[in-house]
């Protein structure tokens, strides 16, 4: 087998959408881009590691051992889960990220599905849709920014209720699934991790209006999801369920009709059920929900908290700079400050 070049490319994601908590992704124009070398080698040569390189947002912060890295963890587990034993030798792989660090706009859930997709290009296993997505559902527990990034657009997905057996099997802690490699594991250690069942995560894709853009509002500090969740209620009263049911089951037609109706949409992202918990973890986030309206600002459609945050996603169709620029000034008021992008809806994950 001669030398092999290969590229991919999987997109940022924003979660939740509003009322859709765990349940919407969409997939925005910033990426997370992967440049493989997989050498030509004669078996007579010794084995040598993957080679890591890292670029970007993120740079001074990310193991550059493949055996620590999420990305290359997450396609050794795929090759194992298919009796291969190790990367190919030689392996160079050079990251470029375009993602910020736990903002809220899916660099995990990105880095999952590019290690699937490295696995299975490296294995040449020809994985279907579906079945790239069990393996990052055993990773990453919460569809929604994994499917966004692998399928793109506006996307709705849920977990099935699987049989026993297969409930177990997907509910295998995350330290079988990716262990942490001690500094002697040799050849042997962790062959054969759990695989996934078959059929984890559903997904349908939703209309999108192309006159529809995504202003992304990313306050300079980070903020966990394990962190974002453990604030959240244990139980939510009918009537808070009532309301973001209501405006989902709106939201999801709303944002594929052109032109968009912003009366509509601004009310249908509206959500009881994790931004009111949320608020006390990013300063000046209520003040910027309620202050930019499509009243106050002409060509806003709906304004939200970007997964876990501390990013907030304001939809429009024009009127940009204004909008960011004016929740600059209310986060300045808190003594926050702030970086924004205009991003579009973007396909899926590519390979090439």
């Amino acid at each position: 087998m001669g030398a092999r070049k290969f590229t991919i490319k999987v997109p940022a994601t924003s979660a939740n959408i509003g009322p859709g908590f765990d349940v919407v992704g969409l997939s925005l124009s910033l990426y997370l881009t992967l440049r493989v070398l997989q050498p030509d080698r004669s078996s007579d040569q010794p084995y040598i590691p993957p080679l890591l390189k890292y670029t970007g947002e993120g740079a001074e912060e990310v193991p550059l051992d493949a055996y620590k890295n999420l990305t290359t963890r997450v396609a050794l587990y795929v090759l194992r889960c298919h009796d291969i034993r190790s990367f190919p030798s030689t392996l160079e792989i050079h990251v470029d990220n375009e993602i910020p660090f736990g903002r809220g706009l899916g660099s995990s859930g990105a880095a999952v599905i590019a290690g699937v997709l490295l696995g299975n290009e490296l294995g040449g296993l020809k994985l279907s849709k579906e079945r790239l997505l069990d393996f990052a559902l055993m990773v990453e527990r919460h569809p929604d920014n994994v499917t966004a990034a692998l399928v793109g657009g506006f996307v709705g997905s849920y977990l099935r209720e699987l049989d026993a057996a297969a409930t177990e099997a997907a509910s295998v802690p995350l330290s079988e699934v990716l262990p942490e490699y001690p500094p002697d594991a040799g050849e042997d250690w962790g062959l054969n991790p759990p695989l996934p069942p078959l059929g984890i995560g559903h997904y349908v894709r939703f209309g999108w209006s192309e006159t529809i853009k995504a202003v992304a509002i990313i306050p300079r500090f980070e903020l966990s999801t394990a962190t974002a969740r453990e604030v959240l209620p244990l139980e939510y009263s009918r009537k808070d369920l009532v309301f973001n049911l209501q405006r989902l089951a709106v939201l999801t037609t709303a944002l594929g009709q052109s032109p968009p109706d912003p009366e509509l949409i601004y009310e249908a992202m509206k959500d009881r059920v994790h931004q009111p918990y949320r608020k006390k973890l990013i300063p000046g986030l209520p003040e910027v929900t309620s202050a930019i309206t499509p009243t106050t600002h002409p060509g806003l459609l709906g304004i939200c908290l970007s997964g876990a945050g501390p990013t907030i996603l304001a939809l429009a169709t024009h009127g940009f700079e204004a909008i960011a620029e004016d929740a600059r000034a209310i986060f300045r008021k808190t003594n926050v400050e702030i970086d924004w992008k205009l991003l579009t809806v973007v396909g899926g994950s590519v390979v090439e």
